[in-house]
């Protein structure tokens, strides 16, 4: 991805009526499906959530909503990192977003991964415990996505 994708971007975020709200709109919407497929799941093999289902068919229902909302997200995020990579490389908030997200990723991808493999279901301390990780990497990702566009407010020297 060469400077011909960034000037893509910038030219469809530029001038494609609608794109910036549309793109966001679509980033916000796979973010929901990933923490709302990965929350679930997680809340489900800590014991708090929906209990009356089995864990292993529940990551069967789940895993393509997982996979598609990271698929959404990577592809619509793309653009304003594209677009204005400065602002979010150079950004503290957008740093932890992702030292946080990448993890996030790999123990959801885990606990899907155990959940599909094991006939019984969710049992056991380490699938509670990667439930629980989940469940905060999750929360984190979410609040410091929030927080990028506001970083001044918690970096005041660095702007």
């Amino acid at each position: 991805m060469g400077s011909s994708a960034r000037e893509f971007a910038v030219w469809a975020l530029s001038n494609i009526p609608g794109f910036p709200p549309l793109i966001q709109t679509a980033h916000i919407l796979s973010i929901a499906a990933i923490v709302a497929s990965a929350g679930i799941l997680s809340l489900r093999v800590i014991g708090i959530a929906v209990v009356s289902q089995q864990p292993r068919e529940m990551a069967i229902r789940l895993r393509l909503w997982f996979v598609g909302g990271l698929v959404g997200t990577f592809c619509s995020g793309i653009f304003f990192i594209l677009a204005r990579p400065n602002r979010y490389f150079d950004n503290p908030v957008f740093q932890i977003k992702f030292a946080v997200l990448v993890p996030a990723i790999i123990v959801s991808a885990v606990i899907y991964y155990l959940l599909m493999k094991r006939e019984e279901g969710a049992s056991g301390v380490v699938i509670r415990l990667l439930g629980s990780a989940s469940v905060l990497l999750w929360v984190t990702v979410i609040l410091a996505g929030r927080w990028i566009a506001y970083s001044e407010y918690l970096f005041w020297s660095e702007y």
